[in-house]
């Protein structure tokens, strides 16, 4: 895809979870992770007037961590809301490495939600908890600004980004994933791919497009 102009008024860049406990040297970190702060702030500095970001942001014992029910990370459980991957403990509240990356220039990011508050709920998506009905309150944020279509980066491609995506789509937006800007975990899965392949299937079913920073111009 080229060519891709950018409108100030009804496009915003959607910042996912660019945060160093998902970087290499993080609690849970996504292999080249670090790598997306660059493209990013590429577009920050260029087509975007607006942008919103996310942030994971944990208590201690979060029914997301693997460490909560003595059980190996990448584990699964049956949460009341169904199917929960757990992970080692990360983006813990307040800590370093649940902070933005200090290097992703923050002047145009307009509002930041925080996501994985509540200890018994886990929240990849930008729009709503996993379960799938309690929302963070960005989509009346964005329908207010006039935002009509969102492009979305950061970490990871398979998790937050895609679930964000998802919900984003289902509620009306015009989605694009911003590919070159994110990283994602690749986990295998049973039929013998990886969270990567299943996600991008997923999101062609929504009709999710995916692009390149160099495709996006003012």
């Amino acid at each position: 895809m080229s060519g891709l102009a950018i409108d100030g008024k009804t496009d915003i860049l959607g910042l996912i979870d660019v945060q160093p406990t998902f970087m290499p040297g993080g609690e849970l970190p996504v292999a080249g992770g670090a790598s997306v702060v660059e493209p990013i702030n590429r577009l920050l500095a260029g087509p975007f007037a607006t942008a919103f970001a996310t942030q994971d942001w944990h208590p201690r014992g979060h029914i997301s961590f693997a460490s909560s029910h003595g059980l190996p990370a990448f584990a699964e459980i049956a949460a009341p809301y169904g199917p929960q991957t757990l992970w080692p403990d990360h983006a813990v509240q307040g800590s370093a490495n649940a902070a933005l990356h200090p290097s992703i220039v923050q002047d145009r990011i307009a509002v930041i939600v925080r996501k994985g508050m509540q200890a018994a709920v886990d929240s990849y998506s930008a729009f709503f908890e996993n379960d799938r009905t309690t929302p963070t309150g960005l989509d009346g944020w964005l329908r207010n600004r006039g935002v009509r279509r969102l492009f979305l980066c950061g970490l990871a491609t398979d998790f937050c980004v895609a679930w964000s995506a998802e919900d984003a789509a289902t509620l009306g937006y015009a989605v694009f994933v911003v590919d070159d800007a994110c990283r994602g975990i690749a986990l295998p899965t049973a039929d013998g791919s990886d969270s990567i392949t299943r996600a991008r299937e997923r999101l062609a079913v929504r009709g999710v497009r995916f692009t390149t920073t160099a495709a996006l111009t003012s």
